[in-house]
């Protein structure tokens, strides 16, 4: 009798690994819990999610086993589908009126992403947007402030678990901006791929193709990364081999394990840089409120057409890895489109509410993005604006 293969068997899909910082990875890891967060030294945390989440078993479970190990852990779940600066403010709030002294962020990206500000902000005397990554702004944080976090991802999609950053909307102008310092990277994270079985399709298809752009736009990216570099197209990989079966079948463990592999190894690769898939998707997110890991899903083929006379080799490079047919830019561009397809990602920007009535702000706001320095080519309002108007139209040529 042979065993099942070591990437199919989900008790095989277990590790504690120390990169890109402590992780408890594997199913029923969940029961680590309260011995992490007293690990980063907590005594009383706050959970950080958000309101769908808050109602659901998974949560309460982890507060009621946190208290039966002597952690009294607060709840906060003020958290909108693109946070904004209030829910931050709001969770700080409530930080200090508890007198807690860490944070377990856990959820999706949004909750994520405002888990970690608020222990940002916790000891902080200075406004959010001070922190917004941009020069040496990082700089201002008060070390000493930032409290500790434990990450509990939820979703397979934007590996904020293994991110120094938090992406919060500034409801005043409109704008997602970047908040970061390295103590925003989580002490440490408990990944239990059994926490995400409960995904519908589309939201398992959005954000698996988040973890998609990611690990593409890393690989993509300029300059001289090649550990970052490995861990994208490894990325890319688990995305190909299982993400249309974890659509298909939310009950495969192995397949919810090796995307939520796959998404904490897209963040750990950006590092290296992003591109103008995230650059269009963060101002059409912050105008349009829509998912970011559909949009950037929508975008993404019309930004690798723009960008192919920049990484025409490495598309090469990547589809022979993949094992791809004919390995070549198109190779790769053919796989992304059968892949949208198989999901269920609209192809053009209507499919998900999104018009070209504010075409010049989107351009002109892209074209600011703090990911748009490092796509392969450089692209301003204009160039920006042939990229939105291409998915707008569905155009690849």
């Amino acid at each position: 009798m042979t065993s099942a293969a070591p990437d199919t068997d989900p008790q095989d899909l277990k590790g504690s690994w120390g990169f890109p910082t402590q992780m408890i990875f594997g199913p029923g890891r969940i029961r680590n819990l309260g011995r992490a967060c007293k690990g980063l030294g907590m005594t009383r945390p706050l959970l950080v999610t958000d309101p769908g989440l808050a109602a659901l078993p998974m949560v309460r479970e982890a507060i009621a086993a946190n208290e039966a190990e002597g952690l009294p852990t607060g709840l906060f779940s003020a958290v909108k589908p693109n946070p904004v600066g209030q829910n931050v403010d709001e969770g700080v709030a409530a930080y200090r009126d508890g007198s807690h002294d860490g944070v377990i962020a856990f959820g999706g990206g949004s909750a994520l992403d405002c888990g970690k500000a608020v222990a940002l902000m916790a000891g902080q005397s200075r406004p959010l947007w001070d922190f917004e990554d941009k020069g040496d702004n990082w700089k201002r944080v008060d070390p000493e402030g930032v409290a500790p976090i434990v990450a509990v991802p939820t979703t397979a999609g934007t590996g904020s678990e293994t991110g120094r950053a938090s992406v919060i909307l500034d409801e005043a102008t409109h704008i997602k901006k970047i908040i970061f310092h390295p103590k925003m990277m989580p002490g440490t994270v408990v990944s239990d791929p059994e926490l995400t079985v409960g995904l519908p399709p589309h939201v398992t298809a959005a954000t698996g193709m988040d973890a998609l752009a990611h690990c593409l736009e890393a690989y993509c990216a300029p300059g001289y990364h090649p550990m970052a570099e490995g861990i994208a197209v490894e990325g890319i990989r688990l995305v190909k081999d299982w993400l249309p079966t974890a659509v298909k079948d939310g009950g495969n463990l192995a397949a919810r394990a090796h995307m939520l592999a796959a998404a904490s190894m897209g963040s750990t690769a950006f590092q290296k840089g992003l591109g103008a898939i995230h650059s269009l998707s963060h101002p059409i997110g912050a105008l349009y409120d829509t998912h970011h890991g559909l949009t950037n899903a929508v975008v993404m083929p019309y930004v690798l057409a723009f960008n192919r006379p920049a990484i025409e080799d490495k598309m090469a490079r990547l589809a022979a890895w993949l094992g791809l047919p004919s390995p070549s830019f198109a190779a790769v561009q053919d796989w992304v489109l059968a892949l949208r397809a198989e999901v269920g990602i609209p192809e053009r920007l209507e499919g998900i509410g999104v018009g070209g009535e504010r075409v010049e702000e989107i351009a002109a706001m892209a074209a600011e993005d703090p990911t748009a320095p490092t796509n392969p080519i450089p692209a301003g309002p204009a160039e920006m604006r042939a990229m939105f108007e291409a998915a707008l139209e569905g155009r690849l040529g």
